[in-house]
């Protein structure tokens, strides 16, 4: 029977080792380093195949790899377009990379990004949403406000909450306006025009207004109503200025969204949300917190069913900077646990105590 070559091997250094004593120290490794070879080899003729096909896939994806792929290509015909792209390449210069300090730049506001372009100017269902709406303008055209039908018992006298209520719809960057929520849009006739917003909170707003006016507090109303296309137009703008100061596009977008939520993901989209400002200080900034409006709301608009939707300390939970002219409707019962509670709408929802059973 023919041996085979392993076993002629294994046969010629025993055959050294048994005619030389001395050789047997360095005979052990040999056969041991002999025996692997042998093993790698009949492994490697077994699986033929397989090995094979990998070494055809892993050319392929060499060859069509991009970063590879003009070297393959040879200098005629239409080579000469990817010849003359490398021999560019070689011309560019990479900036230095700068680090990038997201707390040395300011927030802007809205003001900030408006264009003064016709194009920015941007009427939604008729109003100009750069408007803002005094309290003289609305009471003037209402002026007999009233308390809207719609406040009625919101917990069905157990002290439970149930998510499906319109008014504690949950929307953050976590929540976007479901596809098929229906907006139930209403107007608020001013002397300038009319505002928009849900119709179903017209009632407490205008009451608000008034007994704020009352109590010698002016508010003003601006951004009731967003559509989808403006808060578009509003964040892609915050980003085109950031970048112009020297932040990649995901820092932008990071420091974009902390102070306009993103497109998708805006309480103004389904009218809930109004910005308030007051006569003296219009500014959309921590500053109106300390104006005799920003206070006033700070203390009273709970009652009228109305939170401060995004504020100070809580962040982390909102994922929108302290906006003290930023309030959201939700009812005069849940607005009253928020506000006496001192949490926010997430933290609302996360609690199951305060939840009716589905």
């Amino acid at each position: 029977m023919k041996m085979s070559m392993e076993e002629r091997f294994r046969k010629k250094l025993r055959r050294i080792g048994k005619k030389n004593k001395l050789c047997r120290f360095w005979i052990i490794p040999v056969m041991a380093v002999g025996m692997f070879f042998f093993h790698a080899l009949a492994y490697l003729k077994g699986n033929g195949k397989r090995f094979a096909m990998l070494a055809v896939t892993f050319l392929l994806f060499v060859v069509y790899s991009s970063f590879s792929f003009p070297m393959f290509i040879s200098g005629n015909g239409e080579s000469g377009e990817w010849n003359q792209i490398s021999e560019e390449a070689q011309d560019i210069v990479l900036a230095e990379e700068t680090e990038i300090n997201l707390e040395d730049f300011e927030l802007l506001d809205d003001d900030d990004v408006r264009l003064d372009d016709e194009d920015f100017s941007y009427h939604s269902h008729g109003t100009d949403v750069v408007t803002r709406y005094s309290a003289d303008d609305i009471l003037e055209a209402n002026p007999s406000p009233a308390y809207s039908d719609e406040v009625s018992v919101q917990t069905e006298g157990n002290g439970m909450f149930s998510k499906d209520d319109w008014r504690l719809v949950l929307i953050n960057k976590q929540h976007s306006v479901p596809d098929d929520y229906e907006v139930k849009l209403g107007s608020i006739n001013t002397i300038k025009g009319q505002m928009h917003c849900d119709e179903r909170i017209i009632g407490e707003l205008l009451a608000m207004i008034q007994d704020a006016k009352e109590d010698d507090v002016v508010l003003e109303v601006c951004s009731p109503y967003r559509d989808l296309e403006y808060q578009k137009k509003l964040f892609n703008r915050k980003i085109v200025r950031y970048m112009g100061k020297g932040m990649s596009y995901m820092e932008a977008y990071q420091l974009s969204s902390e102070v306009v939520t993103v497109p998708g993901a805006s309480e103004h989209q389904i009218g809930l949300a109004l910005d308030i400002v007051t006569d003296s200080y219009r500014e959309l900034n921590e500053g109106f917190a300390e104006t005799a409006a920003g206070k006033w709301l700070a203390e009273n608009s709970y009652k009228y069913g109305f939170i401060l939707r995004y504020p100070l300390g809580k962040e982390y939970i909102t994922g929108i900077e302290y906006e003290p002219w930023h309030f959201r409707y939700v009812g005069v019962e849940a607005a009253t646990v928020i506000t006496e509670q001192g949490i926010t709408l997430e933290e609302l929802w996360d609690s199951e105590e305060f939840w009716e059973e589905p």
